[in-house]
């Protein structure tokens, strides 16, 4: 069995200040967002839709405030709303981690809904140029937790190739052994708890990264090489990002304040299902648009013809 390397979670000691490997992940991945939008630039269509270096610079702005805003409110609301609302303070507390996808979401939306308005943009253009720059930093983000030994997965058996252990999950490991009796006994993994004083879990920050990350950046990025029905690529990535989460849920951990809910889902799971639906819906509705536009184009080009042809006769 693997065992979490338990990374020193700051980067850089700096005297009084502390550079953290969380920190740096976010600043990676807002790097490699404007290397790949600058490499999205040479796409002759995306040329041609006016787009240029100082748009993804702008852009940049908007996003980082939407997704450390949305993503800290979005944690508060959707998974300790009864604690914070108590200790209303403690929302300031960045430093003791809690952010929330589902909240840097919707940060980002509106955030491009404001670039949009001001840029005399849709809305959908914007998404649809952004959506390819997430993954990869999707995948900083996670790796981040990775290195933070946190948001470690489910416990699973020890001979599972990939089962890993995490020194941070300790106390959460004893508590288990007591509420999964029979699991464990068919596991052994009370044997396993006495040798180690932890157990075997998924490392599925590392499965994030892998769906999230590389596997949906290079959908997004082979789906938009080509131009596609305003809204195409933005329904991709709802369809792309909630199809692996949800999945991704499946073996990790839940929040231990919030556990399973209705139908033995996670709050992250429950929050990727309106992702997987909009995403859906907005592809059918992009590709019925263009080709309703594509109609009315072809009639109205056979009208002049016939009206060209009676004028002649």
């Amino acid at each position: 069995m693997l065992i979490h390397p338990n990374f020193d979670p700051v980067a850089i000691h700096l005297g009084p200040l502390a550079v953290r490997w969380y920190g740096l992940m976010y600043l990676v991945g807002f790097i490699l967002a404007i290397v790949i939008g600058r490499l999205r630039l040479r796409l002759p269509y995306v040329a041609a839709q006016g787009w240029t270096a100082k748009d993804i610079d702008d852009m940049l702005f908007y996003g980082v405030l939407g997704t450390i805003l949305g993503g800290r409110l979005g944690y508060v609301l959707f998974y300790k709303a009864s604690w914070y609302f108590a200790h209303p303070l403690d929302i300031f507390k960045v430093w003791e981690g809690g952010m929330s996808f589902h909240g840097g979401f919707l940060g980002v939306t509106f955030a491009m809904i404001l670039f949009a308005w001001q840029r005399g943009r849709t809305w959908l253009q914007v998404t649809d140029f952004v959506a390819p720059m997430v993954p990869t930093g999707l995948a900083a983000g996670r790796l981040g937790n990775f290195i933070n030994g946190e948001l470690w997965g489910r416990v699973t058996s020890p001979d599972s190739p990939w089962a890993m252990m995490f020194p941070g999950a300790a106390n959460d490991d004893a508590a288990w052994l007591q509420t999964h009796p029979a699991l464990a006994a068919k596991w052994h993994l009370n044997e396993v708890f006495a040798q180690y004083h932890l157990l075997p879990r998924h490392p599925s920050e590392l499965y994030e990264i892998a769906l999230e990350g590389i596997a949906l950046f290079f959908v997004l990025i082979l789906f938009s090489r080509k131009q596609r029905p305003v809204g195409a690529i933005s329904a991709m990535f709802l369809i792309g990002y909630g199809l692996a989460r949800f999945t991704v849920e499946f073996a990790r951990e839940p929040d231990d304040f919030l556990g399973l809910l209705a139908l033995g889902l996670s709050m992250g799971q429950w929050l990727s299902l309106p992702m997987i639906i909009v995403g859906v819906l907005l592809m059918i509705w992009a590709y019925r648009r263009a080709k309703r536009a594509s109609g009315d184009s072809g009639a109205n080009g056979a009208n002049g013809t016939q009206q060209t042809a009676a004028a002649k006769s």
